[in-house]
């Protein structure tokens, strides 16, 4: 790395090509920023994801942490939600190299002030990019920190497999795709105590080069293998996870990916069962389906700005117990209001266990009704130029206020939309929903013309 190109610092984590863009002696600066940013705690909690660059990127953080006299407890190779969960179980602040389901040549860092809060580009990440752009880091301390190791992965899946009754799990036969990343080990773990569970493995082994398929599960072609599966072997679902384990996807036993906002309305229908009347929060770009199913089970249904900063904060001042997001982002009262996916597959199985109707036959009854675009991303010059035109062209036809709570959401009628700006690039991000299969094509062509003119 010659130069420090600021585009790595993003809105929620810090995320580079290695080592073109950050390498070991940034991770260093990063560690002393970072123990700067929170006036030199005495201790961090420090793990990584299986990238290749990872245990040299971890080890080089760790130099700078302990070089300024902070301790170190290094869980070393960590899911994200397990990472989250030794930051509250341990209550310290915590860094995890990790670049999520980006390509193996990326790395990153997430970075948890107290659980659940974490640093973002408007509190910490800002701060650390001007700290190491000015060389205004901390000079050695004459006491260095002390590293402490801990290896948390039995005593997470632990706490994940007390949140429900295990023994009444149905037995099923499952395939899960873990796409080499790091829940697999986790799975391991949890799969002895579910014996009444067959899992069929995609991909268990964590491999820093992915060599079967992206770590993205919305890009259709790294999801095509697991749905052909499904169907064929007679599997009773399929179940995905990006590679650092903090989403979760799921395949239905007809090959169907089931998107997020149908996932967000059956979790809820779960949790209102669970806590009659409770609070949940969704993002949103979601389908009609998640407010209608919240509200047909005696629920509080939530609308909020998309992020896990602003679901968070929300489900925390609401006393929510769910929140879920369209991108497969599920977080939970009793995950610390935290983004999880293995409990997501927990409670899923719990649903699943004791609700007469199969999963399947749920999708058919959504899927009838509802005829979502997914989430269509379209390069722009200017976006606030772009939102105006579509306030002018379709504000005057909407059946209701143009809603500005993220981006701008418009109610046609049989249709809906809502556009909104990416935090991180010049893009528009655009997800339409509409009473038919036909109308939602023709709609979704008409408004991605008018964006991309």
């Amino acid at each position: 790395m010659t130069q420090l190109d600021t585009s790595i610092f993003k809105s929620y984590d810090i995320r580079a090509i290695y080592p073109d863009q950050a390498d070991e002696a940034l991770a260093e600066k990063i560690g002393r920023a970072f123990a700067k940013y929170l006036n030199f705690p005495d201790k961090v909690l420090v793990a990584r994801d299986g990238r290749i660059s990872g245990e040299s990127m971890k080890n080089a953080l760790i130099t700078g942490l302990t070089k300024v006299g902070v301790n170190v407890l290094d869980i070393d190779l960590a899911s994200t939600d397990s990472f989250y969960y030794a930051c509250q179980t341990r209550n310290l602040p915590g860094v995890s190299v990790t670049a999520s389901h980006n390509p193996k040549q990326y790395t990153g860092f997430k970075m948890v002030k107290k659980i659940p809060e974490l640093l973002s580009g408007e509190a910490g990440i800002k701060e650390i990019k001007e700290w190491i752009l000015s060389n205004d880091l901390p000079a050695d301390s004459p006491q260095p920190g002390m590293v402490e190791h801990e290896d948390i992965k039995q005593e997470f899946v632990d706490y994940v497999a007390s949140l429900v009754d295990l023994f009444q799990v149905k037995p099923m036969k499952i395939v899960a795709d873990t796409a080499n990343g790091m829940v697999g080990p986790f799975l391991e773990i949890l799969s002895k105590k579910i014996p009444q569970v067959e899992f069929i493995k995609m991909y268990w082994e964590v491999d820093g080069n992915f060599p079967n398929h992206g770590g993205d599960p919305l890009l259709a072609e790294n999801r095509a293998e697991i749905q052909k599966k499904v169907p064929e072997i007679k599997a009773d679902l399929g179940i995905m996870f990006d590679p650092d384990g903090d989403r979760f996807f799921v395949i239905d036993k007809k090959g169907r990916f089931i998107s997020g906002d149908f996932m967000t309305a059956i979790l809820s229908e779960y949790f209102l069962k669970r806590y009659p009347g409770c609070a949940i929060v969704y993002d949103i770009r979601a389908s009609k389906v998640v407010p209608e199913t919240i509200n047909k089970n005696g629920g509080k249904a939530l609308a909020n700005r998309v992020g896990h900063t602003h679901i968070k904060a929300r489900m925390k001042a609401e006393n929510a117990y769910f929140g879920g997001e369209v991108s497969g982002h599920y977080y939970f009262k009793d995950f610390f209001l935290c983004d999880t996916g293995l409990t997501t597959f927990v409670y899923l199985l719990d649903f699943l266990s004791h609700t007469p109707v199969p999963l399947e036959e749920i999708v058919d009854h959504m899927s009838q009704k509802y005829h979502i675009s997914g989430e269509i991303n379209s390069t722009v010059a200017d976006a606030t130029a772009v939102l105006k035109k579509l306030e002018n062209t379709y504000g005057p036809q909407a059946i209701a206020p143009i809603e500005y709570m993220d981006g701008v959401t418009f109610e046609m009628g049989d249709w809906r939309f809502n556009v909104r700006s990416s935090n991180t690039e010049p893009l528009l991000r655009l997800n339409l929903e509409a009473n038919s299969p036909e109308l939602m094509a023709t709609k979704r062509d008409e408004v991605l013309a008018l964006i991309r003119s």
